[in-house]
């Protein structure tokens, strides 16, 4: 039995983004996106409400500043979540966060890639890996987290940085690529 493009991008294989079960599936997320994102800051309930149907699984106590744009909801989220301004989620594959985590504004954690070969990218192949983000995590303002990564636990991510390999547990990372600067 042939594999569905959702469910090759949610295997870690390559995929068209061009099939319309994907476009039919981030149109209904976008919808619901837009309306989180016009409710004024005191309308807390239903920013509640709409955020737990937007995501996969969430904890009891998250804020999420607006604007924030993801493209499935493939998102899991512990307690005592918070992301700033601009948070952007390409969520093709899971992405994971546990719990005490803090993103700052301007961050893109991105699942997804085109892959290399020119002819496929033409066509809208691409791939999507998963990325998790353990507990008490920091990641500072305009990171970018790309596909495959994992963040161990009560790591802190400097300002500006580019992560594209796994940070281990304890410690601060900081740069373009990220790299380890010391342990906590």
């Amino acid at each position: 039995m042939e594999l569905s493009e959702k469910e090759k991008m949610l295997r870690g294989i390559e995929y068209k983004n061009t099939d319309k079960e994907l476009h039919i599936l981030i149109e209904k997320k976008k919808a619901m996106l837009d309306e989180y994102n016009r409710l004024g800051i005191y309308e807390k309930e239903k920013r509640d409400i709409l955020i737990k149907k937007i995501l996969k699984k969430t904890g009891e106590k998250i804020w999420i500043h607006t604007p924030f744009q993801c493209d499935y909801g493939n998102i899991e989220v512990g307690e005592n979540f918070f992301a700033n301004h601009n948070c952007v989620i390409l969520d093709e594959a899971k992405v994971t966060f546990g719990d005490n985590c803090l993103v700052a504004p301007n961050v893109g954690i991105y699942t997804v890639g085109h892959v290399f070969d020119i002819e496929k990218r033409k066509l809208g192949y691409e791939y999507a890996y998963p990325i998790t983000i353990g507990n008490n995590v920091w990641i500072g303002g305009n990171c970018a987290v790309l596909p495959g990564v994992t963040i161990g636990d009560n790591s802190v991510i400097g300002a500006g940085s580019v992560v594209n390999r796994d940070i281990p547990k304890n410690c601060v990372a900081a740069g373009n690529p990220c790299k380890v600067i010391r342990n906590l």
